[in-house]
């Protein structure tokens, strides 16, 4: 999503060209991203991590994308308010099935591909320090959105994505994250189309959003506490 976000933008494609040509716009890109970054070998493939059958690890990378979107959502509510300049952009893609091809599936391979198994992996072999390998990472990925409003949420998502790669050494733990983050993102962007809708007035009350974001807190900590064991390093 970010990749493809940053294309457009620097293409110049706007918002009033048609949802299907910014799909196939955002899919070639991302086609092109993964081709290129896997034959020039920037970035490693290796069958070393799932050749464990790490299914159980896999699941709570799941389960713990699934747990941090509303603290994440309620977090960047009460944020000061930055512009949110690829709104546009991002609705006509959201909108459309297809969009999900691009956001929900092409997206998080690229992604990884670029930020953790490329930029991460040489910044690693640059300095021994991993969490200022792993912060400059997180920050580049925060500012390829080139949108403002996404910049707090992406970098803290970077700096868990970085983690999980840095404690594997495979960009599958921060695929599957990142999978469940888009299309949960996906779904309740056509669920909740309105993008001025807040969490609270999603949930009713402000003790009912205090209440979600505890729940969700019950399920994302006990999954980080659980991939802080499973994981190798």
């Amino acid at each position: 999503m970010i990749v493809n976000a940053s294309w457009m933008l620097i293409s110049g494609k706007s918002a009033s060209d048609s949802a299907m040509g910014l799909i196939v716009t955002t899919v070639l890109s991302s086609v092109i991203t993964i081709a290129v970054f896997l034959m020039a070998k920037w970035s490693e493939v290796s069958r070393h991590w799932i050749r464990k059958r790490p299914w159980i690890t896999m699941a709570w990378c799941a389960v713990a994308a699934f747990g941090a979107i509303i603290p994440s959502l309620w977090f960047q509510e009460h944020m000061p308010e930055l512009p949110n300049i690829a709104e546009e952009t991002f609705d006509m893609i959201m909108k459309d099935r297809l969009g999900y091809l691009s956001i929900g599936l092409l997206a998080p391979l690229a992604e990884e591909l670029v930020f953790r198994g490329a930029i991460l992996r040489s910044l690693l072999q640059w300095t021994s320090r991993s969490w200022v390998a792993i912060a400059i990472s997180a920050f580049l990925f925060a500012a390829a959105h080139m949108n403002p409003a996404q910049l707090p949420h992406a970098f803290l998502i970077g700096l868990l994505l970085g983690w999980l790669y840095y404690r594997t050494d495979s960009i599958i733990p921060g695929m599957v994250y990142h999978w469940v983050n888009n299309s949960v993102a996906y779904v309740m962007y056509n669920l909740y189309p309105d993008p001025d809708l807040t969490v609270t007035q999603l949930f009713g009350s402000e003790r009912t959003v205090l209440m979600a974001v505890g729940c969700s807190l019950c399920i994302l900590l006990p999954a980080l506490f659980q991939l802080n064991m499973k994981l190798e390093k």
